[in-house]
């Protein structure tokens, strides 16, 4: 086992997460240890540790309150963790930047791409002017005209929508703008929070496509938050499951989809419809399992 290995554990997990490891390379792009962040009483994440491999794809699953949000908002910067480190390429995340150059280098790391890519856009500001703004603010010495272009190509949108307003474009063309502005400031680590949750099934497998390519073609790691076992499936290497805050089970993806151990993971599972799909030994297991993680 590498010396520099990282696992993806939780004080509280049991099963595959005790002994699964992440963060075999050296040069890991995202780093993260013991992150604890409470509300008052709630515990929205207790001691969740994990690695993102350089040009890697994890998953982060689990269902509403299990903690996987406000972990990703921790990673961004979003939120502030009452404990643990983030590191993203060596670096430290957890003290921010005083200067301007030091927050600007600090956000272009680690980009977000939300559920909702209407809420994200100014609905007065086309897709070329919105692309030219970051682009000025992050790299003002480059030619933003060529960039916007390779941009709206990287996408699969091309030059003509650049003067669309987000009220011009159908749901998963706004989701590509908001895709092609994250990528513009060139991060190492895009989030994305249930990114594909509000698209139609078709247009959700045509960003999933896009987002493989584009992992292909500029090694960008991916931190995928979702509730969809479908979208864990076809897009990430690895995944954890969290529940109550914690990790409850991690590994390759391939292996926790085919032999989940934690009780949890069989219920997410379980609860895909399906033929022969029981609704109510779901209810019945899932009740079963209202106590501790």
């Amino acid at each position: 086992m590498p010396e520099n290995a990282v696992r993806a554990e939780s004080t509280e997990s049991t099963g595959r997460a005790e002994g699964a490891w992440y963060g075999e390379n050296a040069d890991d792009v995202l780093v993260v240890r013991g992150l604890r962040r409470t509300f008052g009483a709630v515990r929205a994440v207790g001691d969740v540790s994990f690695t993102l491999p350089h040009g890697g794809s994890l998953g982060i699953v689990g269902e509403s309150g299990s903690g996987k949000t406000t972990t990703a908002r921790i990673v961004v910067g979003l939120e502030q963790a009452d404990e643990g480190e983030v590191h993203v390429r060596g670096r430290s995340r957890t003290l921010r930047g005083r200067g301007r150059a030091q927050r600007l280098a600090r956000a272009r790391e680690v980009q977000m791409v939300f559920q909702d890519p209407f809420l994200s856009l100014d609905p007065r500001t086309s897709v070329e002017s919105a692309l030219r703004e970051t682009l000025r603010l992050h790299f003002p010495e480059r030619d933003h005209a060529e960039r916007i272009r390779e941009l709206l190509d990287q996408v699969g949108l091309g030059t003509r929508a650049a003067d669309a307003l987000p009220r011009q474009l159908s749901g998963g063309q706004r989701q590509r703008v908001a895709i092609a502005r994250a990528l513009a400031v060139e991060p190492a680590v895009l989030v994305l929070d249930e990114a594909v949750a509000a698209l139609d099934v078709s247009v959700q497998a045509q960003i999933l496509n896009l987002l493989a390519d584009i992992r292909e073609q500029t090694s960008v790691g991916y931190l995928f938050i979702t509730h969809d076992l479908g979208v864990v499936r076809c897009v990430t290497d690895d995944v954890i499951v969290m529940r109550h805050g914690a990790v409850v089970e991690a590994g390759r993806t391939a292996d926790v989809l085919a032999d989940p151990q934690h009780p949890y993971t069989r219920l997410l599972l379980e609860s895909v419809p399906r033929p022969g799909w029981d609704p109510e030994r779901i209810s019945a297991a899932r009740r079963a399992l209202q106590g501790p993680a």
